[in-house]
């Protein structure tokens, strides 16, 4: 019997008991049942994504609000700044383009974060820009940037921050409202234990202003639509949600809020040490110069083929890393440690690479890794 272990950053493994709302049968949208599952949803969303705004539920990947947060605030000809460092960094810039913005691109180091001076002095050199848009860990890179103190800068100004936190929100700290993120998205299938599906949308009052001011060129993401429909006492979506996700997302979220996030926050950083750890030890360097908690990029050592190495542990040990992305294909591997993941799946990855490794040739001492892993999951 082989049994595969997921252990890419998106989709992430999903707990029994939401696999299980997903098999119960399907029922009808515009229900007063379905309206009593999209409120408790947002209300569980807003401790989720830390704001007492409205969080918006749309039926599509983190993709689809990542599109709501550009097409609905910029307006045609308007400038926007996009945060470069990874191929993620690089999906708000194509999105500011598709709809007719004028992008700034501010490009770091893949590996680097971006500084918060950094975004000052952009904001400076285009003071006429109405938004800054970042992602809090780039994915393809597993860097974590700062958006506390970014946000910081960006309240100074006129301009709004969007910020996609689909591979951060639920597993490392983010308080939109505390912090003064004017826009957060994230997805489902990351941090919140769900299948793809759902994305989550919340803005500020000073995001509010500016959307209520620009002229849409949305129609399925159009905000203005969302708010409308899950005004109370509707608590209802613009058009066909998908309903069997909402009644999953409500299970996994509930579980979310009965852990609590800070607990959830500090076991995520401590998983994502423990390969780390893992990685050192095996004479593995992390790729990143500010490592994300939910999930960590390893280098693949020389001599060997980065997606032989992820095909390995997948086919022959059941457990699936991610590759590396763009320019980092063959060059990476990368492991979720966000989610529905615990020690011992931890302990499991770690002891596939190990076996991988030396089925590639590498010379490897035998539960190196491991034992490192394990001292500082026990602490």
């Amino acid at each position: 019997m082989f049994k595969q272990r997921l252990f890419t950053p998106g989709p992430t493994p999903v707990p029994e008991e939401v696999l299980m709302e997903l098999a119960r049968p399907i029922f009808h949208h515009r229900t007063p049942e379905y309206r009593k599952m999209l409120e408790q949803l947002t209300r569980d969303m807003q401790y989720v994504m830390g704001t007492s705004q409205d969080v918006y539920t749309i039926t599509g990947s983190g993709t689809a609000a990542m599109e709501a947060a550009v097409a609905c605030a910029v307006a045609p000809g308007e400038k926007m700044i996009a945060v470069r460092g990874g191929k993620f960094g690089e999906r708000w810039s194509e999105l500011g383009a598709a709809f007719g913005a004028k992008v700034v691109n501010l490009d770091v180091e893949w590996g680097t974060p971006a500084t918060p001076r950094q975004v000052a002095d952009a904001l400076r050199a285009n003071s006429d820009a109405v938004a800054v848009y970042i992602t809090q860990c780039e994915t393809s890179t597993a860097t974590i940037n700062d958006v506390e103190g970014i946000a910081r800068e960006v309240a100074a100004t006129p301009a709004l921050l969007a910020v996609d936190g689909i591979s951060s929100i639920g597993a490392v700290p983010f308080k939109m409202d505390a912090w003064g993120v004017d826009i957060a998205v994230t997805g489902s299938q990351k941090a919140l234990m769900l299948p793809p599906g759902l994305a989550f949308i919340a803005c500020s009052a000073k995001a509010w202003k500016r959307i209520e001011a620009t002229r849409g060129h949305a129609y399925y993401v159009d905000l203005k639509a969302y708010r409308k429909a899950l005004a109370p006492p509707e608590w209802d979506n613009p058009y066909t949600p998908n309903n069997v996700m909402v009644r999953a997302a409500c299970k996994a979220v509930a579980m979310i809020r009965a852990e609590g996030l800070e607990r959830i926050w500090a076991e995520t950083h401590k998983r994502a040490e423990a390969i780390r750890a893992a990685a050192a030890a095996l004479g593995l360097a992390v790729y990143s110069k500010a490592p994300s908690d939910s999930v960590t990029a390893v280098k693949v050592p020389d001599g060997v083929d980065g997606e032989a190495l992820a095909k390995t542990m997948s086919k022959d040990f059941g457990v699936k890393p991610a590759g590396g992305q763009g320019k980092l294909k063959g060059k990476v591997i990368r492991f979720t440690t966000m989610g529905y993941t615990d020690a011992w799946d931890i302990l499991a990855a770690v002891g596939a690479l190990e076996m991988a490794l030396a089925r590639l040739g590498r010379k490897v001492d035998f539960g190196a890794g491991v034992a490192a892993a394990m001292k500082v999951l026990a602490g």
